[in-house]
Parts: C-alpha cells; sequence; structure tokens
C-alpha cells in the first residue's frame, strides 16, 4: 500500500521502470502533460532522482525495476492557498488538505471554496480539467479531501464511495474528560426542517449511523478523541460526540459553548481508498493540529 504524508508528499511523483531505455526518453513517454523543454528543464535543475540518487545526465542508461522520481515543486510553485493544500495529485484525481474556514464547494454567494481554488490551479497548470466533488467536509472542519479530475472517476467514486473508502478517520478536542478508553455509537440521524440533525435510538425514517471512538489523551476538561466512521452522515462526528455527553469544542450548532481554540475542533486526518481506476490501496494521514496537541501538554 502506498502511504502518503501531507508533510512529505507533493514533493515528488514515483515511477517504475519496466523497460531498458535511456532517461530522457523514458521521461518523455512516461510525464504526461509536459513538454520537452520543461521536462529537460526538470532534469538540467536537479529536479531527478534514479533509485533515490540525483541524475542530470540525458542519457543515464535505465534498467528494468530501477525506480524513478520526478520533482513536483517546478509545477507545484504555481499552486500557492493559505486554504488548501495539495497532498497527492495524478491524472484522475487530487487529494488536499483544507483549512478551516473555506467551503468544499460553492454555496450562495460564498466564492472561498476549494473546487474554485482548484479550477484556477488547473487553468494555471494547462491541464484540461475541472475538479468534481465527492464528498465534503463542514466549511469550519479541517483536514483531507479528495476530488475527482474527470467524470468518470467523480462517478466511479461517488457510486462506490462505501466500497472505495476503507479507513476514515477524524480527530477531535471534545469539551469535558471522557473515561472511557473506546467505544462506539450508533442510532438513527434525520434533519429537520431547519436542517438540526438529531439522533434516536429507534429508526425515526432517517439514515442508520455507526461511529467508533478511542481516547488519545484526556484532561479534566478536555479529550482528545479518534473517530472512525462506518458510516458518513452528515454531522455525524458532532452529533454523536454530542450525544456521548461531550460534545465538539467550538461547535456553534451541537456544542455547550465550550471553545477553547476559537474554532470547531475537528479534523479528518486520515483517508484511505482503493484508486477508482487503478485499484492500487491508498493511505493519506495529516498530523494532528498543533493547536490540539498543545491542550494536553
Amino acid at each position: 500500500m502506498k502511504k502518503y504524508s501531507s508533510q512529505k508528499v507533493g514533493e515528488y511523483t514515483h515511477y517504475e521502470v519496466r523497460k531498458e531505455q535511456p532517461l530522457l526518453e523514458y521521461l518523455l513517454e512516461t510525464i504526461e502533460g509536459q513538454s520537452r523543454s520543461k521536462i529537460k528543464a526538470t532534469l538540467q535543475g536537479r529536479g531527478i532522482k534514479v533509485d533515490g540518487k540525483v541524475v542530470t545526465q540525458f542519457d543515464f542508461p535505465l534498467r528494468p525495476g530501477m525506480k524513478v522520481a520526478v520533482s513536483k515543486t517546478k509545477r507545484n510553485d504555481r499552486f500557492k492557498s493559505r486554504y488548501v493544500k495539495i497532498v497527492y495529485e495524478d491524472r484522475h484525481l487530487v487529494v488536499v488538505e483544507k483549512e478551516i474556514g473555506i467551503l468544499s464547494m460553492a454555496a450562495g454567494h460564498a466564492s472561498l471554496n476549494v473546487k474554485a481554488v482548484l479550477d484556477k490551479y488547473f487553468a494555471q497548470t494547462r491541464q484540461k480539467c475541472r475538479a468534481h466533488v465527492v464528498h465534503r467536509l463542514d466549511r469550519d472542519t479541517s483536514g483531507l479531501m479528495v476530488y475527482a479530475k474527470d467524470m468518470e472517476t467523480e462517478q466511479i467514486l461517488e457510486h462506490n464511495w462505501h466500497d472505495i473508502v476503507f479507513d476514515r478517520r477524524y480527530v477531535a478536542v471534545v469539551s469535558g474528560e471522557v473515561l472511557d478508553e473506546g467505544g462506539t455509537i450508533a442510532n438513527w440521524l434525520k434533519d429537520n426542517k431547519a436542517y438540526f440533525t438529531y439522533s434516536s435510538p429507534v429508526d425515526n425514517g432517517g439514515k442508520y449511523a455507526v461511529t467508533h471512538f478511542h481516547t488519545l489523551a484526556r484532561t479534566t476538561d478536555h479529550s482528545l478523541l479518534e473517530f472512525k466512521l462506518e458510516t458518513g452522515r452528515k454531522n455525524q462526528i458532532r452529533v454523536h460526540a454530542a450525544d456521548m455527553g461531550h460534545p465538539v469544542c467550538g461547535d456553534a450548532k451541537y456544542g455547550n459553548g465550550d471553545d477553547p481554540l476559537h474554532r470547531l475542533c475537528l479534523h479528518a486526518y486520515m483517508l484511505c481508498f482503493y484508486h477508482p481506476i487503478t485499484g492500487e490501496p491508498m493511505e493519506f494521514t495529516t498530523p494532528v493540529p498543533t493547536q490540539f496537541r498543545k491542550l494536553f501538554q
């Protein structure tokens, strides 16, 4: 399984050599969407590694099994956003880490959204594609998201989401001291006319929701919990945390007014899925936000 950390990935794209050929010839055949002059500039600029060593020689002989790494920084230097960080990108999809304060997609007159930021980046890098939304995070939740770059990939992700995504985890600072090491919350969630999601222990015509939690740290005032989603319902973690009697800190909708960090303390830190086109398992993680950790030092 390929594992990606948001701190390191984005620097290099990795390839494995299948046949004997000179390096430049291989790069021209393998790298999509880049001109010959751009590939040569990356080579001259020490942006190519073969088996971990920087190579600048155009006719360097490659053999099957060698690993080639191509620096992405020449392309990614055009992508600058205080709200969005690209963690991984290929021709079919892009995985990003979003900050708080930005919507996943446009809603009403709010122009600040991840889809618009990505569409602008694709236009700047002359990629003939658009960002297609396949799942959402609330404006004030930070963390990992995946966007499709074409309709085929979007349809596969949308219609097979629960089979493709094999692990999704969040970390949250919740109010109060959670004494249990872990557990599971399961009930039915339904929206009322005011778009407030409420839970019921019996079927209320809503959707069945299951959340597993694990306590990572605690003080007498707050606890740091990991939440693993078995189902992905709207506001699921926020409602289930409130059901536990330990709402997510900074949650104006389902919380109790406890707001130590002046933000919704919910972060999507792990996203694992089978690549919708290649079927390859991919695992993405980001660090627990520093502010969260500081509360428990």
